[in-house]
């Protein structure tokens, strides 16, 4: 972990700099291998060329005015690599950016998203916000609630991250408008091994199927993983198994190795029906 005196130098240069970059891992349809979105994760640029992940400027993220100003930075890149997928006839049909609490207390997230969207020519269904219980923890319910629904409300989806992680997870179910549910990476790494954590998976799949919600296998590193989520009938999933977080530019290196959804997603087309 870097000195914190260090990170908040490093961080606020790096925002100084438009340093705080995105990468990408795709997420897969199981099924064809089909490429149906991607999550955004926060890197930082040093001044020497090297790339950290956020975890190694976690502490820097304890500041609100610095966490704002990540998610900002990160969401105007967001917007406008998705918009030059698009140009280029890239069919990548939504990105996934995690959120702070500090993004739910000021109460503008939904009008914040939807000008970055707005701004690159983007429909507000290109989005799906990704929120872990550290926001529930962090805000007033009623408040993160709220957010939630102006969001969904502007055509975004919500993803709960980590799920399992959390000792009030299921709570948040009944609380929170969720719409997909992302499997924490300690379920799916011990699916071969561990008959508690299959089962558990397992009923994850049919209650999130029984509520409406969609889920995503988080950590994904082995074609047996793979294979055992989508005969319990997970549809999708992400992990090494099919790439680790890339820059932007080698996403197009990844569609031609993958493929990609040509028209509304999976994701977005169990959404509609449910919804219906």
């Amino acid at each position: 972990m870097m000195h914190r005196t260090r990170i908040r130098k490093d961080v606020d240069g790096a925002l100084g700099g438009e340093r705080i970059v995105p990468y990408y891992q795709p997420i897969i349809r199981l099924d064809t291998a089909e490429i149906v979105g991607v999550e955004a994760l926060a890197r930082m640029r040093l001044d020497d060329g090297r790339i950290v992940t956020a975890g190694e400027f976690q502490e820097a993220l304890q500041d609100s005015k610095i966490a704002h100003r990540i998610t900002t930075q990160m969401l105007a890149s967001v917007a406008s690599d998705m918009a030059e997928w698009q140009s280029a006839g890239l069919h990548i049909q939504h990105a996934s950016l995690n959120v702070t609490s500090a993004d739910f207390q000021k109460g503008d997230l939904a009008q914040r998203v939807a000008r970055a969207l707005d701004k690159a020519g983007l429909s507000m269904r290109h989005l799906v916000v990704e929120v872990t219980e550290q926001v529930f923890m962090g805000g007033r319910r009623d408040g993160v609630a709220r957010t939630m629904e102006a969001l969904r409300a502007c055509g975004m989806l919500v993803a709960l991250d980590d799920f399992g992680t959390g000792f009030a997870s299921l709570t948040h179910l009944l609380d929170f408008p969720i719409d997909i549910i992302k499997i924490d990476r300690s379920f799916v790494s011990a699916i071969d091994s561990g008959a508690r954590s299959a089962v558990i998976v397992e009923s994850l799949l049919t209650m999130t199927r029984r509520l409406g919600m969609k889920i995503i296998a988080e950590g994904i590193e082995t074609q047996s993983q793979a294979q055992r989520l989508e005969e319990m009938g997970c549809r999708f999933g992400q992990g090494y198994l099919y790439s680790p977080p890339v820059p932007a530019l080698v996403i197009r290196e990844l569609l031609q190795r993958f493929g990609q959804a040509s028209s509304a997603t999976a994701l977005e087309r169990e959404a509609v029906a449910n919804a219906a």
